[in-house]
């Protein structure tokens, strides 16, 4: 998957968009947050 084709969601906290991660492969749908810092202050 190219970079451009990744798919992108944005934070409820900070309102950033963020984009798919290796690391969030398995989980991509119960990603809601861009960081551990923004879960914590969710």
């Amino acid at each position: 998957m190219k970079k451009c084709n990744l798919p992108i969601k944005v934070c409820p906290v900070c309102d950033r968009p963020f984009t798919w991660r290796k690391k969030w492969e398995k989980n991509w749908p119960q990603v809601k947050y861009c960081s551990r810092r923004c879960a914590g202050q969710r």
